[in-house]
């Protein structure tokens, strides 16, 4: 599997970074340990989780930290914390330690320590800001940041869901200030979620040498061709996919990656994830899987790249109106 630069930094990535929201949600800590093992066996080094995965469910879960947990337990197991890239975020809600929720800085130094405590390392490769928090000035939060890199407790810093304007501030204001900068930014990106990336954030991470590292490429699992006309798909989200995405312009975008993907030898959802990796402005696409069989569909991606005629067709189904062009273009 390729690796690639993470923005600026030192830091040499997967092509695909495993996804971890499912990690003692809808799989167990044995699958999640088995879909590790693929995952590094196929050359993948990448992770990227979250302190609030998981706070949801009903079965007690409310404490978060779960996915974290497995992940430092794998390592021990496996006793490769040095192969592996380690990525995890802050902002959200967690019922156990620093109360609340946000950006402070005494907030976020406290939750790090709290996830290297459950990672069961002593740095962290990449700590995410999880969303904006715009009730906390933004240096406050950089300095705290800039602080744990100081102490060798985080080596590279990230925004995720950040918007254009936010992240901009931020990059000015470590410029400013002489503090560590974000380099790596995590946006939901795919076919089906193009406007919300490309029209401000896209030719702003392309400019300032940020590593984008995109979520849901699948968007939600409609782009894994399982979502075909009149088909009945089981999984808890079909009925919000269907309804979001299961019209004759999401068919008609099923019906082009399936024939791309024939030409090559490919499924829909590498097809789909292809498109993504061809993209000059994409470091990663993370990829999220309940089986070793299931992570396999997505590590067929690896290596995949689309001719240029065949992105633009795909781009042309998924177009939206502008006036303007994609960077890249």
């Amino acid at each position: 599997m390729h690796l690639r630069p993470l923005g600026r930094s030192e830091l040499k990535v997967s092509e695909l970074c495993l996804g971890t929201m499912q990690f003692g949600w809808t799989a167990d800590e044995a699958a999640s340990f088995a879909v590790m093992d693929a995952f590094a066996a196929a050359g993948g080094n990448f992770i990227d989780t979250a302190d609030i995965y998981t706070t949801w469910g009903g079965d007690g879960m409310a404490g978060g930290g779960r996915s974290e947990q497995i992940i430092g337990r794998w390592m021990k197991a496996r006793g490769n914390r040095k192969h592996v890239v380690v990525a995890t975020k802050v902002r959200g809600m967690m019922a156990e330690g620093p109360g609340g929720e946000g950006l402070k800085a005494g907030r976020v130094i406290r939750c790090c320590e709290d996830s290297l405590r459950r990672l069961q390392t002593d740095y962290l490769d990449l700590y995410q800001c999880h969303w904006a928090d715009l009730a906390v000035p933004i240096e406050e939060t950089l300095g705290a940041l800039d602080q744990l890199v100081r102490a060798g407790k985080v080596r590279v810093i990230g925004a995720s869901n950040y918007p254009a304007w936010r992240l901009m501030e931020a990059l000015w204001r470590s410029d400013q200030r002489g503090h560590a900068r974000f380099n790596s930014y995590q946006p939901e990106y795919s076919l089906m979620e193009r406007a919300g990336f490309e029209v401000e954030a896209a030719p702003l991470c392309r400019h300032h040498g940020l590593g984008v590292i995109p979520y849901s490429p699948l968007a939600g699992g409609f782009l894994t061709g399982k979502y075909r006309r009149g088909a009945t798909v089981a999984s808890v989200r079909a009925a919000d996919i269907g309804k979001k995405y299961g019209n004759e312009r999401g068919f008609a975008v099923i019906d082009r990656l399936e024939a791309i993907g024939h030409a090559h030898g490919r499924t829909v959802a590498q097809t789909a994830l292809a498109w993504l990796l061809t993209n000059p402005v994409v470091t990663a696409a993370i990829v999220g899987a309940n089986t070793p069989a299931q992570l396999g569909e997505s590590l067929g991606a690896a290596g995949y790249r689309l001719e240029p005629a065949e992105r633009q067709a795909l781009d042309a189904l998924t177009d939206y109106p502008r006036n303007w062009r994609p960077i890249w273009d």
